[in-house]
């Protein structure tokens, strides 16, 4: 940035800073989280975890609808060259921020202890939910400056931010839970002190865009034009980002209410489940009474079969981190696509809306198939190496991964579909298609999950059925109020072939590597790196990524040229 002008950036190269951004953030979440799950073990995840469900949902009202719209409108305006709306934009979301995430702040640091044994039904959680608190409004405010740059096609500060974020996560997260657990050995308190962590480092990455945004303004000043009314532009800014909001929000109370039953219905089955089944559940109660009951230490069966759920919980939890390790590179497309489209319909250009729609697709495609086959496949190695468990959970979390890994390609799929309909003004639709989604998901773990016989397992199921019900209803909505809706199969279907080939190679890869090395983390790696090497040269010679796709990148004529792509 020169004299604070800002940048701007094609949608590829916006969508390439923000996933070479995530690459990092989601890097450093893995240093964060793989340690801190040996440092607090799987009780203490859990309790992380239910902190985390309830600041998902306080996160997702306050930063999903509005940088949405704030991008959106930002676009609109710098396409005009009026910078006086540009501004009032930014100071009319601000407002509705800072209230929002005081608000948020206040329930979690107000009624920790109430969220988590009444509604979370996790009574040792509360520490957790209180030192998040502070990080709503902190993300808030981070999240207005977010949406002002990316309106103007400008993604490096939100990369930057987010990558503030996570050291300040990591170092001073796993920092506090290593120096709590070592003079207190409390997992309740050790989990709250890493959370501190989290919240201080928000912070950090608040003031620097602050600071971004104090010095680009005086340019943006400088493009002249006229600015609505406050009114005026509040209404529009809601109008687009009501609808979106109450659609993730609506999806996240779901889950929300999916988790605090799914932690009920768990403890319902450790009731069915007699003592000595060999279900899971089963294992789980066995374990933690051998846990438990060290020493000749009499244990009551009401703390076994909490203990036993909470295990169980934090087990899955860290399966969803590493899930949402690809899955984080898909907002990173949406919020570049999002300003792109809408002001290539302002200019009337649906070429290149053609364009953005179809190169999301296949760069969807492109991160998620790979991602989805080699979890599907290496699961339980994966789990062994991360999860670090030295007992039947490893077997559990394998499991319960292979049933999450389909879900990665469906949710990049619908989550590009929903972007593409937001950026074409119709964002009731994709929020009526999740909330269709999300009620699939109770209903599927209200019965799978208090089944003893399944348990836990049900839980990716309901994941699973939730985002296809919702993938099939955002392609069917979008072939019907669109002209010309981007074709999804000629879009994904070379890197699907390309993704079940290395698939082969990385299943049979970790066999023979597994027979030769005693070492797991060798073996495995050295099967994911077999394997890239074949999904990168099929990519290649099916040419999954168009000569086209390329001049869009950074470089891109070199990339070509070096990829052998004309």
């Amino acid at each position: 940035m020169e004299n604070g002008k800002v940048k701007k950036q094609n949608f590829l190269t916006g969508a390439a800073i923000l996933s070479l951004s995530t690459i990092v953030v989601k890097v450093i979440g893995m240093l964060y989280k793989l340690p801190l799950n040996q440092i607090i073990d799987s009780q203490g995840f859990a309790y992380f975890n239910k902190a985390y469900a309830i600041y998902t949902v306080l996160l997702v009202i306050s930063t999903t609808g509005l940088p949405v719209a704030m991008s959106r409108m930002v676009s609109e305006a710098h396409a005009r060259g009026n910078g006086k709306q540009m501004q009032r934009i930014f100071r009319t979301a601000l407002y509705a921020y800072l209230g929002i995430g005081f608000l948020g702040t206040g329930i979690m640091m107000l009624f920790p202890r109430w969220l988590a044994t009444d509604v979370m039904s996790m009574p040792n959680a509360w520490y957790s939910i209180f030192a998040l608190g502070p990080a709503v409004l902190c993300i808030c405010i981070a999240s207005a400056c977010r949406g002002f740059f990316q309106g103007q096609g400008d993604m490096t500060p939100t990369a930057i931010s987010q990558i503030i974020e996570a050291l300040g996560k990591l170092l001073l997260g796993l920092g506090f839970a290593w120096i709590v657990k070592k003079y207190t050995g409390d997992l309740a308190l050790s989990s709250g002190a890493s959370i501190a962590g989290i919240s201080i480092g928000t912070a950090f990455s608040a003031l620097y865009v602050i600071v971004r945004y104090r010095r680009n303004r005086s340019h943006v000043a400088s493009l002249g034009g006229t600015a609505l009314s406050y009114g005026k532009t509040a209404k529009l800014l809601l109008a687009i980002a009501v609808p979106i909001t109450l659609g993730a929000a609506g999806l996240q109370l779901i889950n929300l209410i999916d988790e605090i039953m799914v932690t009920r219905r768990l403890l319902e089955a450790a009731e069915a489940t007699p003592q000595g089944a060999a279900s899971w559940m089963g294992q789980m109660l066995t374990l933690a009474h051998e846990n438990m009951s060290e020493g000749g230490v009499i244990v009551a069966w009401k703390d076994v079969m909490q203990t036993a759920v909470e295990n169980q919980s934090g087990v899955y939890a860290l399966c969803q981190t590493i899930f949402n390790f690809p899955t984080a590179f898909f907002p990173c497309i949406t919020a570049a696509i999002i300003p792109a489209i809408t002001a290539h319909l302002t200019c009337g250009d649906r070429k290149n809306v053609k364009l953005v729609q179809d190169s999301s697709l296949r760069l969807t495609g492109l991160i998620a198939m790979p991602c989805a086959v080699g979890l599907l496949v290496l699961a339980e190695p994966i789990m062994a190496l991360l999860g670090s468990y030295g007992d039947s959970r490893v077997q559990m979390a394998a499991a319960l991964l292979a049933l999450l890994a389909p879900t990665v390609l469906i949710n990049g799929i619908t989550t590009v579909t929903t972007a593409i309909m937001q950026a074409h003004n119709r964002p009731w639709l994709p929020m009526i298609n999740m909330l269709i989604g999300g009620i699939v998901k109770v209903i599927v773990n209200y019965i799978l999950v208090g089944n003893p016989a399944i348990g836990i397992l049900g839980a990716p199921i309901g994941t699973l059925s939730c985002f296809f019900v919702y993938m099939v209803l955002n392609i069917f909505t979008m072939r019907r109020i669109m002209e010309q809706p981007p074709k999804l199969l000629p879009k994904i279907w070379k890197s699907g072939l390309a993704a079940i080939a290395m698939g082969v190679v990385a299943y049979f890869g970790y066999s023979l590597l597994s027979r030769i090395v005693a070492s797991v983390a060798v073996a495995c790696l050295g099967a994911i790196a077999a394997a890239a090497v074949v999904y990168l040269l099929l990519v290649i010679l099916l040419k999954a990524i168009t000569y086209e796709d390329c001049l869009l990148l950074p470089k891109g004529e070199k990339i070509a040229k070096i990829l052998k792509i004309h």
